[in-house]
Formats: C-alpha cells, structure tokens, sequence
C-alpha cells in the first residue's frame, strides 16, 4: 500500500526494522531537548505530514522499551491518525516513572501501525440477543 508522506524533519522516513515488523519507529523531530518530569505529559513533534486513503488509519502506539525501561508511554495509546488529518503527526508522550527523562532530536519515541478499519451503520434493536455472558462487565469472565 502506498501512502503520501511529507517529511519535514531531519530524520529518515519511518521504515519497518525487521520483515515481520507491524510498527515503524516515529522519531522526535525538535530543536531542543525536552525534558519530562515525573507525571508530566507533551506533544512531541515528529515532522511528518500523512495523507492516508480512505478506510486507512495510522495508529500511534507505545514503543515497549520506552515503556519497560523508562516508564515513558504514549498517553492515548493507540493515538488515532484519521484519513483526513493533514496536520503535523504528534506524539502525546507521559512519563510514568519517579525520574524525569529527557528526549532528544531524533529520539525513537512512539510507533506508528498502518490498519485497515471498518465504519459501522447502527441498526437500532429493543433488545439483543442472548449469550452465555450476558451483561456481565469488568473481570466477569473468571479470568484473573
């Protein structure tokens, strides 16, 4: 699939590491380092600019080494980036940790996923069918 970019930073374009990659590496695009503090969240600029088709969603997700080592995550995660977006693609950045971080240009900070995604039509109901589960909500099913 071929999808229009713009890239207004100083880094190369994103690019799949390995041939069963899903996510490719989204990389801070700023002038000076950022520092976040303990419980402190930002837009972090990447420089990119998409125009995705129809039906095609970019999905801005957590890189899980950021997450594990550093306790910095994607605070929307998975930020959705819409068909009709034109803007500048940010990354809503948190630090979870007790310790600030610091990111840097060109820092590896989110991934970006391209999906396929369906648009739904309600059909208004009185009433639903019946399953095993019913209405049974948060940990209803047993599993711990």
């Amino acid at each position: 699939m071929n999808i229009k970019i713009i890239n207004k930073s100083a880094h190369a374009l994103p690019h799949y590491e390995t041939i069963a990659s899903a996510g490719m590496d989204l990389r801070a695009n700023i002038k000076e380092s950022i520092i976040l503090e303990p419980m402190e969240r930002a837009i972090v600029p990447t420089g990119l600019f998409l125009e995705l088709p129809i039906g095609i969603e970019a999905q801005v997700r957590p890189r899980s080494g950021l997450a594990a080592k550093k306790g910095v995550t994607v605070l929307n995660a998975p930020g959705t980036v819409d068909a009709d977006y034109r803007g500048e693609v940010g990354v809503i950045l948190v630090n979870l940790s007790s310790e600030a971080f610091r990111i840097e240009n060109g820092e590896r900070i989110a991934q970006l996923v391209i999906a396929k995604h369906e648009r739904a039509e309600w059909q208004e109901v009185k009433i639903l069918s019946e399953t095993e589960r019913g209405d049974g909500g948060f940990g209803s099913t047993g599993v711990s």
